[in-house]
């Protein structure tokens, strides 16, 4: 079976070589460059002539043009931000040969600077585990501005034992800037929509969310920081849907 990996970047110069650089297991690397004024595509260019540039407005169409340009019979989607271990290729090499499924879920190590934190994440902030290893034809990404919904077919198959390693955040700043950009670009869809909502609908939210990530996911485990993300994670909801009832672009 034909491999392909897939990274779609946007201004990516610092983190992209060292991503490409792990993915040399594949049969091609497939690199979207949406709309780069960095060195992005000359670095891209050291690791693979298969580059599609372009401008899109949303991550789905961009994320989907990707995929259309990969030749392989499955598809390694990660991003600049994630590396993929030596280990982790050679299970996927082994696996696309036998598996009747049409896709796999990859389990992500997620960094914040030089901590692991692994417990805690989800409910749209962060990810503990996603379908990044899928038949050509088998993922299809929504139009929603943050977080798209996915469309799978075929059976879903088991994880992957080994990890993803992901570099989601550089410190709590990044991470606090990283909630305002995903608040904003939610309030986008929840106005587009003409539906954001109710105060009390996400208020009620904020409680489950919480729970979710601090109690179900384990977040108490990493302490401060599960402490921390759970409340980003709780807030989400409200804080979108406040900037789209009082903020106009």
């Amino acid at each position: 079976m034909r491999l392909s990996a897939l990274v779609v970047v946007h201004n990516e110069e610092e983190r992209l070589a060292a991503c490409l650089d792990k993915l040399s297991f594949a049969d091609e690397i497939v690199v979207v460059l949406d709309k780069c004024t960095d060195g992005s595509k000359a670095i891209a260019s050291r690791f693979t002539d298969r580059l599609v540039e372009g401008s899109w407005d949303l991550e789905g169409p961009r994320r989907n043009t990707g995929i259309d340009a990969c030749s392989g019979d499955w598809i390694l989607e990660v991003d600049a931000d994630e590396h993929a271990p030596a280990d982790l290729g050679r299970e996927i090499r082994a696996l696309i040969d036998t598996t009747p499924h049409g896709y796999h879920i990859l389990t992500v190590d997620n960094w914040v600077g030089e901590r692991l934190v692994r417990y805690g994440w989800g409910a749209s902030f962060g990810k503990a585990a996603y379908p990044g290893l899928f038949r050509k034809g088998a993922k299809r990404w929504g139009n929603e501005r943050v977080h798209p919904k996915l469309t799978l077919t075929g059976s879903k198959g088991p994880a992957l034992t080994h990890h993803i390693q992901h570099y989601v955040d550089r410190n709590i700043s990044d991470m606090i800037r990283r909630f305002d950009a995903y608040t904003t670009a939610r309030a986008r869809d929840l106005r587009d929509s003409g539906n954001p909502g109710s105060a009390v609908n996400n208020v009620r939210r904020i409680f489950s969310r919480f729970w979710r990530c601090f109690v179900r996911a384990k977040g108490y485990r990493e302490g401060g920081y599960g402490f921390l993300i759970a409340i980003l994670a709780a807030l989400y909801p409200y804080v979108s849907y406040l900037k789209a009832k009082h903020e106009r672009e």
